[in-house]
C-alpha cells in the first residue's frame, strides 16, 4: 500500500483555503507516518490560483496539478491512500481506478455535501463541489472521467447538504444516498445494491459532526461520530477496497488532528485487506 499527500487547495473557493488546506494536508501526512509507520509521498502541486474560466474557479491551476498525480499513479504497487487537500484531489485517483478496475468499480462518498454539481448548476464555481459529478461523466469536458463511473455505483454517506441539481441526481438514481446517522448495515446494503465489485472510499472530514471534529472549514450539524464512521469503514470487509482518500482537513497541528487517528487506521485496515486478497 502507498500513501500520497496532495496539498491541493484550488478546488475550494473559500477565503483561507490557500494556507489552511496545504497545512492540514501536511498535518495529516505526518500523522499517517506516525500512526501507520509508513512513508508518505508528497505529490507536488501549484501554490498559485488562476482566474475563473468556464464557470470553474482556478480552472487552469487545477488542470496543471493533474500530471504529477497521474505520474505517481502509473505504477501504484497496490492500493493507494490519498491525503488531501480539497476533495478534487480525488479526481485523478478515482479516474485511474475506474480505468484500471473496470465498470463495476463503486465509489463510497462520505461527505456532508454531495459534490455533484456541474459548472452550470454550481452556486460557487468551486470544483470540489463538482468532482463527483465529473467522475460520473458530466460537466467540464476537461475534467470528466473517461471512462466514467457508472450511474448508480456511487453512494453518498452522511450527506446532509444538497443543492437542487444534487437532490435531483439522487431522485433519478444517478447517486445512492445513506443519510445520517448511517447505520453500517445500510451502507453495506447500498453498496451491494449498486452492483459494485471493487470499491473506492472517499472521506471528507466534514462528514463528521462538528462536535466530533472541528478541523474543517464546513461545520454542518447532524453528522457522523468518529465511532460510527469507523464502524462503517470496518463493515466493508466483504468488498475489495482498492483506493481511499481523506480530504478537506484544516487542522493546524497534531493535537487538533488527533481525533482522526481511528479513521486513518480504519482506512488502512480496509486497504490492507484488499492488498492481501
Amino acid at each position: 500500500m502507498r500513501v500520497h499527500a496532495v496539498p491541493q487547495w484550488q478546488g475550494a473557493g473559500w477565503d483561507g483555503a490557500p494556507s489552511r488546506l496545504p497545512v492540514g494536508c501536511e498535518v495529516l501526512a505526518s500523522l499517517a507516518e506516525e500512526v501507520l509507520g509508513t512513508p508518505v509521498s508528497r505529490v507536488p502541486v501549484d501554490h498559485e490560483g488562476s482566474p475563473v474560466e468556464r464557470g470553474v474557479v482556478n480552472r487552469a491551476a487545477l488542470l496543471g496539478n493533474r500530471p504529477a498525480q497521474l505520474m505517481v499513479l502509473e505504477n501504484p504497487e497496490g492500493p493507494v491512500l490519498t491525503l488531501g487537500g480539497d476533495c478534487a484531489s480525488d479526481l485523478v485517483p478515482i479516474g485511474v481506478a475506474r480505468y484500471r478496475y473496470g465498470p463495476k468499480l463503486g465509489v463510497l462518498w462520505f461527505d456532508a455535501h454531495a459534490d455533484a454539481n456541474t459548472p452550470d448548476t454550481s452556486p460557487s464555481g468551486a470544483f470540489h463541489g463538482m468532482v463527483l459529478r465529473a467522475l460520473l461523466g458530466e460537466g467540464d469536458e476537461d475534467f470528466v472521467a473517461d471512462p466514467a463511473v457508472e450511474p448508480g455505483r456511487a453512494v453518498l454517506v452522511g450527506t446532509r447538504s444538497f443543492d437542487p441539481a444534487e437532490t435531483e441526481a439522487v431522485r433519478a438514481g444517478v447517486l445512492r444516498h445513506v443519510p445520517p446517522p448511517a447505520e453500517p448495515a445500510d451502507v453495506v446494503a447500498a453498496v451491494r445494491e449498486s452492483g459494485a465489485e471493487r470499491l473506492y472510499v472517499h472521506v471528507d472530514v466534514d462528514v463528521l459532526d462538528p462536535g466530533e471534529f472541528s478541523g474543517t472549514h464546513y461545520h454542518e450539524p447532524g453528522g457522523l461520530t468518529v465511532e460510527r464512521l469507523v464502524a462503517c469503514l470496518d463493515a466493508l470487509a466483504e468488498f475489495d477496497v482498492v483506493g481511499a482518500a481523506l480530504t478537506e482537513c484544516t487542522a493546524q497541528d497534531r493535537t487538533e488532528a488527533a481525533a482522526l487517528i481511528p479513521v486513518v487506521r480504519a482506512l488502512h485496515r480496509s486497504l490492507s485487506r484488499a492488498e492481501t486478497r
